[in-house]
């Protein structure tokens, strides 16, 4: 077995023992950090519109799938978890055919390709990518995938302030009779790509695997496919000031989220 099929076994296996407790969590509207920060910039940079086909790579409990066929979009939504398609599946029963789940493994490279050439106007992975052992197989599907000049929109941790042992730090201090509180990030690694163990909500029953790759490793592998990179944000919370006495994503962005064009 080779060390990616391994990798994400495991990480399925993972996947499928915290799905229940993530789906609870998520419910109808996901948390806080999706709807401000990952959702508004990728609806900006997707730019759905009614009619259009789009794949939701890594969907989940199909939280944004169902927003997407709000939109008037005919989904095709896809996890390699089967406890997560489950889950997806009853909370969209009253879509009818308009969103289609699928078990499939983003690592399977004619998996993806039996999903139809030149299908999609648009492909979309919300915070999803990390958590994907090896990405390679879905850059390569994804230029056949999509029809010319289709986008891919996908948001990732910032790899620059949020890679392995990244420390969050939340100083206070007196200034001229004054109380000023500053929120920083002590980062000791980030070039090199590596996988380690992760809580993505406190409490949930294992932790699960999150791949580390630096941003050059993200813009050299579609670059390469083919694609071009023209859109890109890096949203942060608006300040808080009743969370201003601990940490949080002002001036920081936790996430940064990519949009690639086929040509």
């Amino acid at each position: 077995m080779s060390e990616w099929k391994a990798l994400t076994d495991e990480s399925r296996a993972r996947w499928d023992q915290v799905a229940g407790f993530w789906d609870d969590y998520m419910g109808e509207h996901s948390n806080r950090f999706h709807r401000e920060i990952v959702r508004p910039a990728t609806e900006r940079l997707l730019e759905v519109k009614e009619g259009d086909t789009v794949l939701d790579i890594a969907c989940g409990n199909g939280n944004f799938s169902r927003r997407l066929a709000d939109f008037g979009a005919q989904v095709v939504a896809l996890d390699y978890s089967a406890v997560m398609i489950d889950r997806a599946k009853q909370r969209s029963t009253s879509y009818g055919d308009r969103i289609d789940y699928q078990v499939a493994d983003a690592t399977d490279y004619e998996a993806l390709l039996a999903f139809g050439a030149e299908r999609f106007d648009r492909a979309v992975a919300n915070m999803a990518l990390m958590d994907i052992a090896d990405i390679r197989p879905l850059t390569s599907a994804l230029s056949r995938l999509l029809k010319r000049d289709g986008v891919f929109v996908f948001s990732i941790p910032h790899p620059c302030f949020q890679s392995p042992n990244a420390r969050k730090i939340h100083e206070t201090e007196e200034i001229n009779g004054q109380i000023v509180t500053r929120n920083s990030v002590q980062v000791t690694k980030y070039l090199t790509p590596e996988s380690f163990e992760t809580i993505g909500i406190r409490n949930q029953p294992v932790p699960h695997l999150l791949f580390h790759r630096p941003l050059a490793y993200y813009m050299n592998l579609f670059l390469s496919a083919g694609f071009v990179m023209d859109g890109w944000e890096e949203p942060s919370f608006e300040l808080d000031a009743d969370r201003a006495s601990r940490f949080d994503w002002y001036e920081l962005p936790p996430a940064v989220i990519f949009r690639f064009r086929k040509r």
